[in-house]
């Protein structure tokens, strides 16, 4: 699937793309992290295969100095060897009954896009947070995760050009696209 734009919130694009994170043409991704920032599994593993071990060792120098990454909470480091300069390593949810699931998974959204306006970066890459191991229903967490980028741009005009979210299936990026087509 060739990215395509599905939205312009001020001046900034949002675009759905299928295929693999690691591979997007951004200034940053974003790690689907666990709390330790141990990327031994999914999206946080195929990050460091591809990037290279040096993101786990700046991942655990992160955790030594700061301690786990909570909720609204994001740990920034080098890309190593990814076409993305920057990783910002947020901590989804797991989806459980009775939790503010939505609201976790947005502050984890809202803090990555705060990290990478601090870091002053102009292009954002997302994978679907939550909905593969942490068991977030995926047409959930890409609604709240699509609605959560809109939000935060619209608030921050003038700050990221451009959003993508990337979905590793065909699936994946079809529920994106839906949700931002709402």
């Amino acid at each position: 699937m060739e990215p395509r734009i599905i939205a312009r919130v001020g001046d900034a694009n949002i675009v759905v793309v299928e295929g693999d994170l690691t591979r997007q043409h951004v200034e940053a991704i974003v790690n689907a992290a666990n709390e330790a920032l141990q990327h031994g599994g999914g999206v946080a593993q195929a990050i460091v295969r591809t990037g290279g071990r040096v993101i786990q060792e700046e991942s655990d120098a992160w955790v030594r100095a700061h301690g786990p990454v909570g909720p609204g909470i994001a740990a920034v480091t080098t890309g190593g060897m990814l076409q993305a300069s920057h990783v910002i390593h947020v901590a989804g949810p797991v989806f459980r009954e009775g939790q503010d699931n939505e609201g976790l998974l947005r502050q984890a959204a809202m803090a990555a896009l705060d990290a990478a306006a601090e870091h002053g970066l102009e292009s954002i890459a997302f994978p679907a947070i939550s909905a593969g191991i942490f068991g977030y229903p995926p047409p959930e967490a890409t609604k709240v995760l699509a609605t959560a980028v809109a939000d935060w741009l619209a608030g921050h005009d003038g700050v990221l050009e451009e959003v993508r979210l990337v979905g590793y299936n065909q699936e994946t990026a079809d529920l994106f696209a839906a949700a931002l087509d709402e």
